[in-house]
This record gives structure tokens, C-alpha cells and sequence, in this order.
């Protein structure tokens, strides 16, 4: 009741930890699962449950050492006890075991239902789980115990002269509360004593003398100062050696550490600032608000390869009408029509190809995997034909990752034929977890460290969470990835590989940034009219950024300008005047059918000469035509938020429509054949084909893999075996056919 009535900041953050195991909070980006089926290294085991039952043990001590510095005045009865700190946490526990009985039972329901596990599997990990809880208690409270009454005499008097000023505050807070104590008593009748045996509070011994009452508070306040310290000095070791994967905690776990300083803050700040901590909370967020925006706190996340030192590029409506000008759009043209020529040379000059176009949608790991899964077995299914026929590979985010997969094990199999770019292993290097490095590196570099940098191409830059993304995405790939963009120009102009166009977002505009080796300048929307009002859609990267060594750009910081995650993968800053900020191509067209589109319409000629048409082949981790919902029992907040909510449920939806709009005005100024054939993760239709009613039931919750950047075992499952639905194998035939007419 106390807790219910003072503490609701406190409350708050079990609320969410409630709401997270429950599958109350997250379910779309998979967040419970993070709690559900932790990896660590890779792996789901006894030692990734052990972390998590450390980290909330953690959670919950500091949870007690925070009740109890601000509220213990209120019980004065417990002073009386010879070990008051563990009577207090043993009676304030109610919460904390009441949620690891919870997610225990949570664990259980998850581990049996998605990832059917044995069950000496599941009790190794509910081992692991409850040994980390038990042994982090034991450790933190054998401290408490040795360092009980007798921490004043023996450590504060030694450092009485550095904290004197802050002692003073302290002893004020005391006595103030030591006064009101008698008026503001919570009554208590009984107590649990250690002897787990309860046991009557009794108030006739009285208070503490004075100077007692200040041993008990300064004590309090020292253990909470050596507890912070000891956890941000664990913290600074970790984070020296973060890129180590055996440092790299659970995602899980570096949120659940992440909470416990904020509460061990909570209560710090409480105690010192009492009634008028909310007031200067308030002070201090303004403030800090007012320094942000003065740039003080300003963090620049850059794009790994281009130059920051030298003179920014401008970037302005006049240098933007410049890039696209018409010498350089017809300059770009002829090298483009030279890859053409070089593609249809592949071909019998008797006999007209399809030319292929692969959209994929952003949309995490999921689409990464997904993405990868669908081009190995169409490809393998058509003997190669689908990778020889493409010309364009364009899309978003975790598609365009997996394409990029796809598309260099396939250059790397033409010089060496020991490749097999079919291998389930490459499906299993692409889905392997890439959150922990983020979060952790979030926690470490954002919130603490960010003093460690590293060397690329001769320029130096932070190891921020861009670098952990992009470090963990180079691991789990084997490397393949790691190249300037330039390095795929050559591959491209002589149509070993097909073209591929990475457009991701500049904030400032919401124009697109069109990042390829090659010059594309006409792929910005303008028509040959005398109106010459048209506003440009996009800006060419190579032209724009040439002084800063826009060649050199990494490919995986190219990918990660496609794939910026909201406040997980942060905006990419570029070096130009004023300073682009870049975003997820998703917000643009999440499908890379719109840009495949602007290719066909500039090259439209030479395609109706030299092609049997094209196909659109769009390889999507959502559903197109998905069942209309009816909105029923909403609250009065989600009411209030359905105009905004409705846009954000329907994003794509919107997008589809757009698309389908242009794809049907290309059939009219298009003379040749458009064929579109759409291959889509539905894993409802694998439940219903494949399972038990039983079975289908018992997936509801997981039906669809979560928007994230770590996917369970049932997920990846899901997902590799999705291709095998009835209407995916219905397009994938007629795909075969069309390529091999």
C-alpha cells in the first residue's frame, strides 16, 4: 500500500517488466521474446538464463535499497532489529517474487509452446534462471551484512571530508525525517522475521538516539554509493571490451540493468531532494531539453568510409537542380545502356529474355531471412535463371540485407565453384542475433562510455551502435559484406551481378537518397515538359558526396542508411551544409517497387526492343491483401489516438495502393509485357495447411515473426518454411514458366 500511494515511479518500471513477460507490451517488434528465449553468444541456454536471473536479482535489491532509504523512516520499528535492511527487503518482496513466480510460469508457457524444448533443456535453463537470482541475492546481501551498523565507524568516517558537504544535506534529510517520523508512521501490526515466522512489531522501545539515526541514514547512503559504483565500474570494464561477444550481454539483461540505475537514480534523487523532487526533475529536464537543443548533448552517427574533415557538401535546391542536370542524366544514361547491352549479351540474340526486377520489403530480420529464403529456393528451383535474368534488385531494410547476402555468395560461386550459395548455413548466419551488440552498445557507448573508436579506409570514427549493428552484421555474414561501394562496379557494368539501388530517407526533405556504384542521376522524377516546376524526388549519393569519398563508403553503412531502425539503429548524419539526416527507405516505399518502376520508365525503349517484357517479382514479409478488421471496444485513449493510429496501421497498406497506381499507369505507357508476380510470408497459411487445429490455436501468439533484429527458433521455422504455402508454390511455377519461355 505504501508503494501504491508514494512509490509510483517504482511501480511503473515493474509495470513494464509485468507487461513485457506477459506479452502485454512489444508483441509486434518481439520484445517478450527477449525475455522469454534469451541468447547469449548465439545461443539460448543455461548460461543466458543465468545472466537474466542475475540482472534481476540486481533489479530487485535496488528496488529494496531505494524503498528503504526513502520509506524505512516510516517502519522505525525495524530499527530495532539486528539486521534491518534484510527484515525490510524479506517484508518488500511481495512484488519482486511475485514477478519471478510470473515469468517463471511465463518461461514455461513459451519455451514448451513456441520452441518446443525437452524438458532437461527447460530445466537447465529454469536452473540456470534461479541460481543466478539465488547467488546475486546471497552476494549483495552477505555485503549488507558485514557492512550493517558499523559501515559509519569503520569506511564513512574515511571519506567524511570528501563527502562533507553532501553528508550535511544527508543529515539534515534525517533529522527532518527522524521529527515527522512519529506523525507519519505506517501502521504494522505483524512483520515476517528471517526466521520466515511472523512476528509482532513493537513501538514502545522507542526511536534510535540521535546519532544512531544519522549512522543508520549516512550508512544507507554510502551502500547505495558503493553499489552504483561497483555497477558503473562493471559497466566500464564491459564496455572496453564490448566487442567481444562472450561481453555482450543479453538484450534482456542490458535493459533490465538499464532500469536498475534508473531506479537506484529514482531513489537517490528522492532521498536527497525529498518533497521537491519532482520540481527539480522538472528544473533538470528543461534544462537539459534547452542544452540538446543548443547542440551541447548532440551525438553524430556517420557513415562509415566518407570523409567528415573536409568542407561540407551543399546541399540546397540549386546544387540539387545541379546533380541533376540534363548532361549528367544523359551521361548516365549511356554507361547504364552499356550495362544493358552487357546483360543481354548473356542471352541468344535470337531469342528475347524477360527482364527481372526483385523488390524486396524492409521489415528487420525477418525480411532479411525471409528475403534470403525465398531468392535460394526460387533460384535453385529455376537452375539460375532468376539470378542471370535480373537487372535490379531495389527495397528496403532487412530485404535489402538479405538480397545483398544473396547477391555476393552468387559473384563470389563464379570464381569459386566450392560456394554453394543454396546452403541452409547461410540462412542460419543471417538470422543469427544481431540486438544484443545494439542494445548493449546503446547502454555502454550512448549512455556511459563512448570514448572507444576505430580505423576504417584511413579515417578514424566512434564505435557507436551503427558500428555494433553493422560489426555483429559482419560477423554473422562471415565478412562477405565488408567492401567500399566502389567494389561492386565493376561486377555491375559487366552484369555478373545485377544492379542494386539502395534509396533510403533524408529527414530534411523527404526526398530519397539514391546510393548505387553507379551514376543514376535519372532516377530522379523529371519530365521532358516546359512546366520545369516539378519538385526532384531524389538526390544521387556518388555526385553529391564525390568530395568526401563518396566511393569509399562501406556497403554495410550503405545497408545500414536503408535499414535505420526508430531509436534502435540511429539516423546516419552525412557531411554536407546543412547536415543530412537519413532514414529508412520504408518510409518512402517499404517495397522498392516505385524506384524499379522510375528504371523501367527511363530505360523503357531499350527494354520493349530488347526484351519479352518484364517481370516484377516482389518479395514481401507481409501480407498484400490481408483481412479487413473491425475496430470494436476501444478505450477513450485509443479513440483519441485512432486518426494517428490508423495512418501508422496502414502504412503500407497505403504504399500498396500507390504502388499498384503506378504499376497500372507503367502498363499504359510500358509498350512491352509487365508480368508481377508476388511471393509473401503469410505464416497463417502454413498453420492452416500444415498443423492440427489443436497446433494452429497454440501459435496464435507467434503466427507471425516479430519486426526486430532477433528472431526466435520458432520464428526462423516459420519462416524458412513458409515458401512452401500454396500460393507461393503457385508463383514460384509461374515465375519458372515466364523465364523459361
Amino acid at each position: 500500500m505504501n508503494h501504491f500511494k508514494r512509490n509510483h515511479v517504482l511501480l511503473i518500471c515493474w509495470v513494464i517488466l509485468f507487461a513485457i513477460i506477459s506479452g502485454g507490451f512489444g508483441n509486434y517488434l518481439g520484445i517478450p521474446y527477449l525475455f522469454l528465449d534469451p541468447v547469449y553468444m548465439n545461443k539460448v541456454n543455461f548460461f543466458s538464463f543465468f545472466i537474466m536471473g542475475i540482472v534481476i536479482a540486481g533489479f530487485s535489491i535496488a528496488f529494496h535499497i531505494t524503498t528503504y532509504i526513502n520509506d524505512g523512516h516510516r517502519f522505525s520499528f525495524i530499527g530495532i532489529q539486528s539486521k534491518p535492511f534484510t527484515i525490510f527487503s524479506l517484508n518488500n518482496s511481495i512484488i519482486p517474487f511475485a514477478f519471478l513466480f510470473c515469468y517463471v510460469t511465463f518461461i514455461i508457457q513459451y519455451q514448451v509452446s513456441n520452441e518446443f524444448v525437452e524438458d532437461d533443456m527447460l530445466l537447465r535453463n529454469l536452473l540456470g534462471l534461479l541460481l543466478g537470482y539465488v547467488g546475486m541475492t546471497i552476494l549483495l546481501f552477505t555485503y549488507f551484512w558485514f557492512t550493517n551498523k558499523d559501515i559509519f565507524k569503520y569506511v564513512v568516517c574515511k571519506v567524511d571530508e570528501k563527502l562533507k558537504q553532501n553528508i550535511k544535506v544527508t543529515r539534515a534529510s534525517a533529522m527532518k525525517k527522524l521529527n515527522i517520523a512519529k506523525k507519519k508512521q505506517s501502521r504494522v501490526d505483524h512483520f515476517l522475521n528471517l526466521n520466515f515466522a511472523f512476528q509482532k512489531a513493537e513501538d514502545d522501545k522507542g526511536f534510535y538516539d540521535r546519532n544512531t539515526i544519522l549512522q543508520v541514514f549516512d550508512q544507507n547512503h554510502f551502500n547505495l554509493v558503493i553499489i552504483e559504483l561497483f555497477i558503473f565500474l562493471l559497466l566500464l570494464i564491459m564496455g572496453i571490451f564490448k566487442d567481444y561477444e562472450a561481453f555482450q550481454l543479453p538484450a534482456a539483461a542490458s535493459f533490465t540493468l538499464l532500469l536498475t540505475i534508473f531506479v537506484m537514480f529514482v531513489g537517490a534523487f528522492s532521498y536527497w531532494f525529498g518533497s521537491w523532487s519532482s520540481t527539480f526533475a522538472l528544473v533538470i529536464i528543461i534544462i537539459i531539453n534547452g542544452l540538446v537543443k543548443e547542440g551541447y548533448f548532440n551525438k553524430t552517427y556517420k557513415a562509415f568510409g566518407l570523409d567528415y574533415a573536409t568542407e561540407p557538401a551543399p546541399y540546397n535546391i540549386d546544387q540539387i537542380e545541379a546533380l541533376n542536370s540534363i548532361e549528367n542524366r544523359e551521361k548516365d544514361k549511356t554507361e547504364t545502356l552499356q550495362i544493358l547491352n552487357t546483360w543481354r549479351n548473356k542471352f541468344p540474340q535470337d531469342k528475347k529474355p524477360k527482364m527481372v526486377f526483385l523488390c524486396v520489403s524492409g521489415g528487420g530480420q525477418r525480411a532479411a531471412l525471409w528475403t534470403l529464403n525465398v531468392l535460394q529456393y526460387t533460384d535453385s528451383l529455376t537452375n539460375g535463371q532468376l539470378m542471370k535474368n535480373t537487372m535490379l534488385i531495389t527495397g528496403a531494410s532487412g530485404g535489402l540485407i538479405g538480397a545483398s547476402y544473396y547477391r555476393e555468395l552468387y559473384l563470389r560461386g563464379l570464381s569459386d565453384k566450392s560456394v554453394d550459395r543454396h546452403a541452409r548455413e547461410y540462412q542460419d548466419r543471417i538470422a543469427s542475433d544481431n540486438l544484443n551488440a545494439i542494445i548493449f552498445s546503446l547502454l555502454m557507448n550512448d549512455a556511459f562510455v563512448g570514448f572507444s573508436n576505430f580505423e576504417y579506409n584511413g579515417l578514424e570514427y566512434d564505435k557507436d551502435r551503427g558500428y555494433a549493428f553493422e560489426n555483429q552484421l559482419n560477423k554473422n555474414t562471415e565478412f562477405v559484406l565488408d567492401k567500399p561501394l566502389i567494389a561492386y562496379r565493376e561486377p555491375e557494368k559487366k552484369s555478373e551481378i545485377p544492379m542494386m539501388i539502395m534509396a533510403p530517407t533524408v529527414i530534411n526533405d523527404g526526398r530519397k537518397l539514391y546510393i548505387s556504384p553507379q551514376h543514376i542521376s535519372y532516377m530522379m522524377d523529371r519530365s521532358d515538359s516546359t512546366y520545369g516546376g516539378e519538385k526532384l524526388s531524389g538526390v544521387e549519393f556518388l555526385r553529391l558526396f564525390e568530395n568526401q569519398g563518396s566511393e569509399n563508403l562501406r556497403f554495410l553503412s550503405g545497408l545500414r542508411m536503408s535499414a535505420t531502425f526508430p531509436y534502435i539503429t540511429p539516423n546516419i548524419t552525412l557531411p554536407s551544409d546543412p547536415p543530412i539526416e537519413i532514414m529508412d527507405a520504408g518510409i518512402t516505399d517499404n517495397f522498392g517497387v516505385s524506384d524499379a518502376i522510375k528504371f523501367l520508365f527511363a530505360f523503357k525503349d531499350w527494354i520493349h526492343e530488347n526484351t519479352s517484357g518484364v517481370v516484377f517479382v516482389s518479395i514481401r514479409d507481409s501480407e498484400k491483401n490481408g483481412s479487413i478488421s473491425k475496430e470494436s471496444h476501444l478505450s477513450l485513449f485509443e479513440r483519441f489516438s485512432m486518426p494517428i493510429s490508423s495512418i501508422y496501421q496502414n502504412f503500407e497498406s497505403l504504399q500498396d495502393i500507390t504502388n499498384d497506381s503506378k504499376m497500372e499507369y507503367a502498363r499504359e505507357w510500358f509498350p512491352g509485357n509487365i508480368e508481377r508476380i508476388d511471393i509473401e510470408y503469410i505464416p497463417r497459411e502454413y498453420a492452416k495447411e500444415n498443423l492440427s487445429t489443436a497446433d494452429s490455436l497454440r501459435m496464435e501468439n507467434v503466427r507471425r515473426a516479430s519486426l526486430s533484429w532477433r528472431l526466435t527458433r520458432r520464428e526462423k521455422q516459420s519462416l524458412i518454411e513458409n515458401i512452401h504455402t500454396y500460393n507461393n508454390e503457385k508463383a514460384i511455377q509461374e515465375l519458372k514458366s515466364l523465364l523459361e519461355q
